[in-house]
């Protein structure tokens, strides 16, 4: 991406807080493993977006009032030692060339420079309560400063960071929108190898194998641990890829998704073992799909976010009335929720640098409007557990379609579209390879 885009981010945070204050944003910290092991690293998604910039151990600044602001990263060093056991570091220099900041310094020297720099600004926005021993650190900065001697001025407010930096997250740029599309493009390959090449035998984990060797052959990681549920192991909501075995005559629930460049996919897709869907599954299918159409529908301009889900609720409460699943009339079955022990989640979530995207859902209480550059996921589901008080055909089916959608000027672009989601289509493809 572009460092002007993320200049003219800073900028605009900037504009947002005031004349008068400071932003403070670290990065994600390291996490151990085990022992002297660490998890792979992934930067803090609010640092990247206003920074792109890799590394751990770093503190972002930004300081309006001073002609559009400056921004000041606070880094490591050039270290050739531990760039021959770690890689290589983009150092002080690099950081101002590559990352369009306008001064860095080193990372050690953050405790002498940085009081120095909130001193005199009125308040601090930053994100109280995610890090702890950050928290401590500047509560440490802040002492110092009120420590000084007559005349120092210390911040009177501290002021959470997310609200404003959260609701430019919402809204996607073209740049953003280009890697939120590879990162579909990705997934859809990811799902359609797993069609090509699943049959009954399978265990859930090889499942998953599939799925990550495609992210990590197009050069992307997982956003979320995979769930790959076989039979009722669909029924679990974050189900994690185990070791069931896929069978003939049962279901698989795919909910996986490909994190490209820090963006987030996010698909889910129920597809049969043996490659034919049995009568009760195509019931209950055609009517999670029939619920997709239905949000799908209200994923326009002006509409409330809620008007995706209860689209989505009006059909399956329709569909498992009409199936006798749960009884009607209808507008009591919505009412009273007689839905909820097979469809129990929301139809959807923003998506974006984090699966589970930031921004509010709604606003002074109401829900919030649906706006053009917004990009949201659309998931209706059922889930018909193994002791469910219905007919032993509906029993232990579980089953989710979902799609990631971007709102347009007009109304909505599905950019998961290229992944079938008919059952007739989907049967097509798996019904050759499975030999049905």
């Amino acid at each position: 991406m572009n460092p002007a885009e993320y200049h003219r981010r800073r900028r605009q945070l900037m504009q947002l807080t005031g004349q008068d204050s400071i932003v403070i944003v670290p990065t994600a910290p390291e996490r151990v493993r085990s022992n002297d092991t660490f998890h792979p690293y992934r930067q803090d998604s609010d640092f990247h977006y206003l920074s792109g910039f890799p590394e751990p151990e770093a503190v972002l600044v930004l300081v309006p009032g001073r002609a559009a602001g400056e921004s000041l990263l606070f880094c490591r060093e050039r270290h050739p030692e531990r760039e021959l056991w770690d890689g290589p570091r983009i150092g002080l220099d690099g950081a101002v060339e590559r990352f369009g900041f306008d001064d860095a310094y080193p990372i050690g020297d953050i405790d002498d420079i940085l009081p120095g720099l909130i001193e005199g600004r009125s308040k601090i926005h930053y994100h109280l309560g995610r890090e702890p021993e950050f928290d401590q650190r500047l509560i440490g900065w802040l002492n110092r400063v009120r420590a000084q001697l007559r005349g120092s001025v210390p911040p009177q407010q501290m002021a959470t960071l997310g609200p404003l930096l959260h609701e430019m997250r919402l809204i996607k740029s073209a740049a953003e929108i280009r890697r939120l599309r590879t990162a579909v493009d990705i997934t859809v390959a990811a799902h359609e190898q797993v069609w090509a090449r699943a049959q009954p035998g399978w265990r859930e984990y090889q499942v998953e194998a599939e799925l990550l060797a495609c992210f990590h052959h197009n050069h992307a990681v997982a956003a979320y641990e995979s769930i790959v549920g076989a039979g009722a192991n669909a029924c679990i909501l974050h189900y994690r890829a185990g070791s069931a075995k896929l069978r003939s005559g049962e279901l698989v629930l795919i909910d996986a998704g490909a994190e490209y460049r820090n963006y987030a996919a996010d698909l889910s897709r129920t597809f049969p073992v043996s490659g034919r869907y049995s009568p009760a599954q195509r019931a209950l299918y055609d009517l999670v799909l029939e619920a997709r159409h239905a949000a799908l529908d209200q994923a326009r301009p002006g509409r409330p976010y809620n008007a995706m889900h209860e689209a989505a609720v009006h059909t399956l409460c329709a569909g498992l009335i009409a199936l006798g699943l749960i009884e009607g009339p209808l507008p009591a079955a919505i009412e009273q929720q007689r839905y909820r022990p097979y469809f129990m989640h929301k139809t959807g979530h923003w998506l974006g640098l984090d699966v589970h995207d930031v921004g509010d859902y709604r606003i002074d209480g109401q829900w919030r409007e649906l706006e053009q550059g917004m990009v949201c996921t659309i998931e209706p589901g059922l889930y018909i557990r193994p002791d469910a008080p219905v007919a032993a055909k509906w029993r232990g089916i579980g089953i989710r379609i979902e799609d990631d959608v971007l709102i347009t000027r007009d109304g909505h672009e599905v950019l998961s579209a290229a992944l079938p989601t008919d059952a007739t289509e989907i049967q097509a493809r798996i019904g050759s390879q499975a030999g049905a």
